[in-house]
């Protein structure tokens, strides 16, 4: 490949490293655990990796010799920052234990496994890739593993390699499937071990032993950048309104993180959208009357960050949503055969009271965009809403109401924009190097330890490096009951912004302020080399949670 010359800068940069992995360890096994909830029915499903304690990582004297041993990794779903550090870690933990071991990547995740899609990744390989973005080195994919023929295919290939190992890097819905792959190979005797590896750019896969999943610090910081210099840019004008929609479909922490560091007019939390049980109207009155106080002092401009799945988190929307989703899946055929025309108005004819109301409501766009376009399990792709225009266009309709009413004397004109692929392969941060390397390191070791069924875990990230604690948590303690297509299904239960957390106490408590002023900041671009406090600080939300 032809490198930039940061590429080549970064090729020497070498992550840091908890002190308990930097030489011998030895695992400490604290209490057994149970699953967040539901643990009858989680237990029953999980009889062979239920229960297992927590793993501590400690730096002994003990000298042990590992033999040789031939580990998978497969990196499953969407990119995250730092991956290719996680991989760079398990070769180096691995190879720390006997320079003989091997590592095989599966191509393109998952379904590499099933298809026998491998290749092997040397040194030469993955000196590549040491502190870049992206998932490049093997690929990735979204196939899930859920079905024995899959389990079966990919022990074929396991026993070929002679692999003992197979690490999975992905999100909550891959390392679900991480433990249910542990659990099926450790009930049949394979002597094959799996441990997974917390990977999201949205910040949803954490909790207690799991502080933060990797890649959700450089994203942030590169969609916080290009905000400041939208910010900037608004500031410099002064005469646009910037509506700004940013990932995070099941959670707003990505938006969340964003205020904290770039301080908007508005932002957007779902959770508390859904928590106030507010409608859509009171969200965009509450942005409109901000456009209005905002232009009663002369400021026509602003910005307003929007999480992803915010629709989702209003319940009439969400009431909206899954009675279109009923209706359209038992008519498709009568549906099909109407006008595009005349289709807005069939819906409404056809909807409850209550919906029927709100779908007319919605812009001719939005309303189309919740009709058209479904998922292969006829849903509507939510994520495929212009969230952002569908605001801005109905708080123009609001704002010329008022206008007309003597409530808005100024002027509103906006601008619409996504951030969502620009901060998946970003170079990792410093932060997100270490970490990801760390838990790549840490993988080996639980690997080595014989342990199964694990996620990978590096908490007291907030301290110097050296002061990381290493371990593993058992995947089936973050696991509960949810319902999926029509059946109740275990999932690692995802983690939503805490209305009672330090971080949204901390924006809830500024956010008034930067409504009215203009009080932006402009974080500028990641910086990789230069004083500590410019380069290797982790997110504001993990400062806060940690109260550092």
């Amino acid at each position: 490949m032809t490198k930039s010359a940061l590429q080549i800068a970064r090729a020497a940069y070498q992550p840091k490293l908890p002190k308990a992995l930097k030489g011998a360890v030895k695992a400490v096994a604290g209490a057994a655990t149970q699953s967040v909830a539901d643990q009858e029915a989680i237990q029953k499903l999980f009889p062979n990796t239920y229960g297992m304690p927590l793993i501590k990582f400690e730096a002994t004297d003990e000298v042990v010799n590992f033999p040789a041993m031939n580990v998978g990794v497969i990196l499953s779903g969407g990119q995250a920052p730092g991956g290719h550090n996680v991989v760079s870690g398990i070769f180096d933990g691995i190879k720390n234990l006997n320079k003989d071991s091997k590592l095989y990547g599966f191509i393109l995740g998952p379904g590499g496994l099933v298809d026998h899609n491998y290749m092997e990744l040397t040194s030469d390989i993955i000196d590549e890739y040491r502190n870049t973005g992206g998932f490049d080195i093997i690929g990735s994919g979204r196939t899930k593993l859920e079905k024995e023929d899959q389990f079966e295919k990919g022990l074929e290939i396991l026993k070929q390699l002679d692999i003992k190992a197979l690490v999975i890097i992905g999100g909550d819905d891959s390392n679900t499937n991480a433990c249910v792959l542990a659990e099926y190979y450790a009930a049949k005797k394979c002597g094959v071990q799996v441990i997974g590896c917390p990977k999201t750019i949205d910040g949803d896969l954490k909790n207690e032993m799991i502080e933060t999943s990797f890649g959700f610090d450089t994203a942030c910081k590169v969609y916080s950048e290009v905000i400041g210099n939208i910010q900037r840019d608004c500031n410099s004008a002064r005469k646009y309104w910037h509506f700004i929609k940013l990932m995070g479909r099941s959670a707003s922490h990505i938006a969340l993180e964003c205020a904290l560091q770039v301080q908007p007019n508005v932002c957007i939390v779902s959770e508390e959208v859904e928590a106030k049980d507010m409608s859509l109207d009171d969200v965009v009155t509450y942005i409109a009357q901000v456009v209005a106080n905002r232009a009663a002092q002369g400021n026509n401009f602003g910005t307003v960050l929007i999480p992803e799945g915010l629709i989702e988190f209003i319940p009439a929307m969400k009431r909206l949503i899954a009675e279109l989703n009923d209706f359209l899946a038992a008519n498709a055929e009568e549906f099909s055969q109407i006008k595009k025309s005349h289709q807005r108005d069939y819906i409404i004819r056809k909807l409850s009271p209550e919906n029927s109301a709100i779908y007319a409501s919605l812009p001719e766009g939005v309303a189309r965009q919740l009709t058209l376009d479904r998922d292969p399990h006829g849903n509507v792709q939510v994520s495929l809403i212009e969230t952002e225009k569908l605001l801005s266009e109905m708080v123009a309709t609001k704002l010329a109401a008022w206008k007309e009413e003597g409530k808005f004397v100024g002027k509103f004109a906006s601008q619409h924009h996504f951030f969502g692929y620009e901060g998946r392969c970003a170079a990792p941060s410093n932060y997100d190097a270490d970490y990801c390397y760390s838990l790549g390191y840490t993988a080996a070791s639980l690997i080595a330890n014989g342990k199964t069924g694990y996620m990978s875990s590096v908490r007291n990230t907030t301290a110097p490096a050296d002061q990381w604690i290493a371990g593993g948590v058992p995947i089936t303690m973050m696991m509960n009951m949810e319902r999926r297509h029509g059946e109740m299904k275990p999932v690692i239960q995802k983690a939503l912004v805490k209305l009672d957390g330090a971080p949204f106490k901390a924006f809830a408590a500024q956010r008034d302020q930067w409504a009215i002023t203009t009080d932006y900041v402009y974080p500028g671009p990641i910086q990789y080399f230069g004083p500590t406090e410019v380069c290797d600080q982790p997110t504001k939300t993990l400062q806060l949670e940690q109260a550092k």
